[in-house]
């Protein structure tokens, strides 16, 4: 199947679920040192230009990720069945149930590209008469990027090999697009263009929460 748009509730999604193992180096390889290289590459060039903006839009955007997928781990271990898995046979390296060593790399680099997508006039707004109303830029390539991602997963979700599993028969491509990816890209939209003071307190707001959701959740065995 080319493509996959909802869950099926199989058996063989549920066994797959089940044999994921978390954090296991079987199938480690040097592609994780190449992607690893290739994030920092990235993000110090951007450094290196003083383009800041765009570093918080990587931040904000692999930051609200990184929240998703420990919600995402924590309800597979309360309900059995997580909302979104990665199978073992498709990735060097599973962080938690959701999200494997390759995705989330190109996570991390997702907002910086949504950010560089939008008009050099981040403050245009799309369909305006006489200069009002309209539909802002940031909101546009959002559900853009948005739509983009979520095809993109019910295409990894219908691979052979079972690169993305959906259990639930009501989880598929609409809901990944409206609960996950639209809020993934409006952070990475709108959080740089947020006054210093607030964009400051957002993103350490939210990499202490994750760093301590990790540190609280994996030794208890929770994710």
């Amino acid at each position: 199947m080319f493509f996959k748009f909802w869950g099926d509730g199989s058996q063989e999604a549920m066994d797959l679920v089940k044999s994921i193992v978390v954090r296991s180096t079987e199938n480690f390889n040097w592609t994780f040192i190449f992607i690893l290289a290739v994030v920092f590459y990235v993000y110090w060039s951007e450094i290196h230009k003083k383009n800041y903006d765009a570093v918080c839009a990587g931040l904000a955007l692999y930051g609200v990720h990184w929240l998703y997928e420990i919600v995402n781990a924590v309800i597979g271990h309360v309900t059995g069945y997580p909302l979104w898995a990665v199978s073992n046979q498709s990735t060097t390296f599973i962080l938690l149930v959701g999200v494997c060593w390759e995705l989330s790399m190109m996570f991390s680099l997702a907002g910086i590209i949504s950010f560089k997508m939008m008009p050099q006039d981040r403050t245009k707004r799309y369909f305006a008469k006489n200069g009002k109303g309209g539909i802002s830029c940031k909101l546009v390539v959002a559900i853009e990027m948005a739509l983009l991602f979520a095809l993109f997963e019910s295409f990894l979700a219908g691979t052979s090999n079972h690169s993305f599993i959906w259990v639930y028969k009501w989880w598929g491509v609409l809901p990944v697009f409206i609960t996950t990816y639209i809020p993934f890209f409006l952070a990475s939209n709108y959080v740089p263009d947020m006054a210093p003071k607030k964009r400051k307190a957002f993103l350490i707001g939210l990499w202490s929460l994750v760093a301590l959701l990790l540190v609280i959740l994996i030794p208890a065995g929770v994710i």
